[in-house]
């Protein structure tokens, strides 16, 4: 969902084209006192700021950017902007977020995968360092092949070469 933050009332206007745009719902707050409660209420992909709106209300401007949490903000002067221009600033905005999430993405499973992996062989070294244990009971002995086993699976899962 989409918030448009603007008092102008060709704000409606807009708001068909950026649903048609993005495939998204858009809602829309004449007022930022308006759009904190809705920024508190719901989870927003963007939302759209009428510079102009900003100024004017410098402070409570800074309480919505509080509440933003992961939208991604989109700044334009309504009274000089087309409905083209908007969409055009707002999908390309809703673009960068989208490669910035990827990225983070596939940054946290590079760093999940290489903590696995040590872990994986840190587990194997104390596996096999427990197997040169001399007077080792069978059972033991038994258990911790089958750790082994399993650590390597793993290891292999990870694309490791246990």
């Amino acid at each position: 969902m989409i918030l448009l933050i603007t008092p102008l009332a060709k704000a409606q206007d807009c708001v068909l084209a950026i649903e048609g745009a993005t495939s998204e719902a858009v809602r829309v707050c004449s007022a930022l006192h308006l759009a904190i409660a809705e920024l508190q209420a719901q989870t927003f992909t963007a939302v759209v700021f009428d510079q102009l709106l900003l100024d004017a209300e410098h402070d409570e401007g800074e309480v919505v950017l509080q509440h933003l949490g992961s939208a991604v903000p989109v700044y334009l002067n309504f009274a000089v902007s087309g409905t083209a221009r908007v969409i055009r600033e707002l999908k390309s905005a809703l673009q960068r977020r989208g490669r910035e999430v990827l990225a983070a993405r596939r940054d946290a499973e590079q760093a999940l995968h290489h903590e696995l992996r040590d872990a994986v062989t840190a587990a194997l070294l104390s596996c096999q360092m427990a197997l040169q244990v001399p007077n080792l009971p069978p059972l033991a002995e038994d258990k911790m092949q089958a750790a082994v086993a399993l650590v390597r699976e793993m290891s292999m899962k990870l694309g490791g070469t246990a």
